[in-house]
């Protein structure tokens, strides 16, 4: 996309405040009150408050089915959330059980606070070329997900989520194969996972980067049969190894936060950040830095 159809592309987009903003959060070793620090410090943080999160799993880490903990935490604190279940592998009956034990002890408490539930993530990417050639392990295909969405839609009619959304999370690449047309169909929104840090057979570079993410996020708007593409997973690393010419740097992610999710968080495109924190990875797209609780003084300015 040209610079001049980019920032038309962009002015184009939804004007009114993002309803949704938040990060990604994982559920290995987490309890309630690890799920409830990190809510706490994503709405304090300073120079901008997040109020969402995004889970993978209904399943509490430790467990066969029982509902995660931070069903309860975001309860707890007022974040909203975007649901997840982990629709790879064999565990799908057990996401689907949690999630209905989710609703029967949370219920009404639980049903406000439902931005949409995705049924599975990055499932089609790992099954292409690309993803097979990455090792990014099992996955799924369309059919299965669209099964999976058919059962999700069953487990919540006539409850407190009966109102919500339900879609799937992948990435921009699989949105636009035609091959996914009967899957968009089904979904009600579509969940754009991008990283032009990772997108080493482009120009990568942090100049580049502003171009390339708008380009994929409007080509997947091209594929979606009219549906809204939110976007759930980007960011740009603070530290750690360069990426063909990405470079990661606290002032290259302040660039990328400042032409991503600046003009994402103005246009009203809900949006889940990657990460708020993620202490000893490598490389490492945490907002702060080591400490429990998170710090609520970012690395770098979150400021637009």
């Amino acid at each position: 996309m040209r610079p001049a159809q980019l920032l038309a592309f962009v002015a184009a987009l939804p004007s009114t405040l993002a309803a949704y903003k938040g990060f990604n959060y994982g559920s290995t070793g987490r309890d309630q009150a690890a799920f409830e620090a990190d809510f706490n410090s994503a709405k304090n943080l300073a120079g901008s408050s997040y109020t969402s999160a995004r889970l993978y799993t209904m399943i509490q880490d430790g467990t066969t089915n029982t509902p995660i903990s931070a069903i309860p935490a975001a309860i707890n604190t007022g974040t909203s959330l975007l649901l997840g279940l982990w629709a790879s592998g064999d565990t799908f009956a057990n996401e689907l059980a949690a999630l209905k034990a989710a609703i029967e002890q949370y219920g009404s408490s639980l049903g406000p606070l439902v931005a949409g539930i995705s049924v599975g993530s990055e499932d089609i990417y790992r099954i292409t070329p690309i993803g097979i050639e990455n090792h990014e392990g099992v996955g799924a295909g369309p059919a299965v997900i669209q099964n999976y969405i058919s059962q999700v839609r069953s487990a919540i009619a006539g409850t407190p989520l009966s109102g919500a959304p339900v879609g799937h999370v992948d990435t921009y690449n699989v949105w636009t194969n035609s091959s996914q047309n009967a899957l968009i169909g089904d979904c009600d929104f579509l969940g754009v996972d991008a990283y032009p840090y990772y997108e080493t057979t482009k120009a990568n570079s942090i100049g580049n980067a502003n171009a390339t993410f708008w380009d994929d996020y409007s080509v997947t708007v091209a594929a979606s049969q009219g549906k809204p593409v939110w976007i759930t997973e980007t960011g740009w690393p603070v530290s750690g190894p360069s990426s063909g010419q990405a470079v990661a740097s606290v002032d290259n992610a302040k660039t990328y936060y400042d032409d991503v999710a600046c003009h994402a968080f103005a246009k009203g495109v809900n949006t889940w950040w990657y990460i708020l924190q993620d202490t000893g990875a490598s490389p490492s797209f945490g907002l702060v830095g080591a400490g429990s609780p998170p710090p609520t003084t970012p690395i770098y300015s979150l400021s637009c």
